[in-house]
């Protein structure tokens, strides 16, 4: 099977019914995506399907049929990082930072689509990430930090 991962093709050679988490660490190793609760509910291993936030420890890779994927790795670089990983660094939003790659991939895919949220449209669309440190009110404030600088720019 072949699969393209932050702009790059690989071939991989697995079951169409692995889940692309696996296929990602195990096969690819690239880690930026975490193993959480395997059931889709905590968000850390949140990477994007052709710019949407999907869970990757419920997707199939057979399921891929040509979409691209990005993880954390491909969003930004430290020579050019993402606007959201700025506003992650400036809020100081990392206690742990197990969850905070699917944070990021979170909020990225939300400011995409909904450029101005007010708090109520954040909480709803962060909510699924789940946060073990409890550094919901930095992310919060990191979502609007960086909705206003895609604004800005």
């Amino acid at each position: 099977m072949q699969i393209t991962v932050n702009g790059e093709a690989h071939d991989v050679d697995v079951e169409p019914e692995m889940p692309l988490l696996w296929v990602l660490r195990d096969e690819l190793g690239i880690t930026g995506p975490k193993y959480g609760c395997g059931i889709a509910q905590c968000g850390a291993c949140t990477v994007h399907i052709n710019g949407y936030a999907i869970r990757s420890c419920q997707l199939a890779i057979g399921d891929l049929k040509g979409r691209e994927v990005t993880t954390i790795e491909g969003l930004g670089s430290p020579e050019s990082l993402h606007i959201v990983q700025e506003a992650w660094i400036d809020n100081q939003v990392a206690q742990c930072g197990y969850c905070q790659s699917g944070q990021i991939m979170q909020a990225a895919s939300f400011l995409a689509t909904k450029p101005d949220p007010n708090d109520e449209d954040i909480d709803a669309a962060m909510s699924g990430n789940l946060c073990r440190c409890g550094t919901y009110p930095r992310i919060r404030a990191a979502v609007k930090a960086a909705a206003k600088k895609l604004q800005e720019s």
